[in-house]
């Protein structure tokens, strides 16, 4: 197995020596800057971040610079979505991204982790899992979502937060970790 498949499998991979995934995130981090270099609303914008993904856009989407991919192809946005400046996507595992989603200024997922002995982690190795987020969510301003979680439809999190475990449907959720405060009544 290649070190990207296993990326994609969810198990440890060498992320930081491997000569394929260091030129996919080379290629990706060029991709970054020729995006936020651009005019924005350019021709030359909008392609590189086409590229960047690997798709056409979907409908209404809104991207502001700067904004920082690790892969780029491996978020998927759905219609609707409006990324504020700032923001980062750690995307060694899949990032899922709902319908209408809001995403605050200097936000990031992070599919990433790395071992907590130093000896492997020295070696180069991570292991990335998705996240996943329904649709009509909004994230506030600096909230940061960790690898694999999932945050269901119509949730607020707070600015500041930062969300390590599943959030269920409809909820407000802040704090460090994020917790769920109270249900939103849709």
């Amino acid at each position: 197995m290649t070190e990207k498949e296993k990326m994609l499998k969810g198990e440890w991979h060498n992320a930081n020596f491997d000569e394929n995934l260091l030129e996919e995130r080379q290629k990706a981090e060029l991709l970054c800057y020729d995006f936020n270099m651009s005019k924005p609303g350019s021709r030359e914008q909008i392609s590189a971040l086409t590229k960047l993904l690997g798709v056409n856009l979907p409908k209404g989407f809104t991207v502001l610079s700067p904004v920082y991919f690790d892969y780029g192809t491996l978020t998927h946005f759905s219609e609707g979505v409006f990324v504020n400046h700032g923001c980062y996507f750690m995307d060694g595992g899949t990032i899922y991204i709902g319908k209408n989603v809001f995403i605050g200024p200097f936000c990031g997922f992070y599919t990433a982790s790395h071992p907590m002995n130093y000896t492997d982690r020295n070696k180069g190795l991570e292991r990335a899992l998705p996240i996943h987020i329904g649709d009509n969510c909004w994230f506030g301003a600096n909230v940061s979502v960790l690898q694999g979680v999932t945050i269901g439809s119509g949730c607020v999190i707070a600015a500041g937060s930062v969300v390590t475990l599943d959030l269920p449907e409809n909820c407000l959720a802040a704090g460090v970790p994020a917790s769920v405060k109270k249900y939103i009544e849709q």
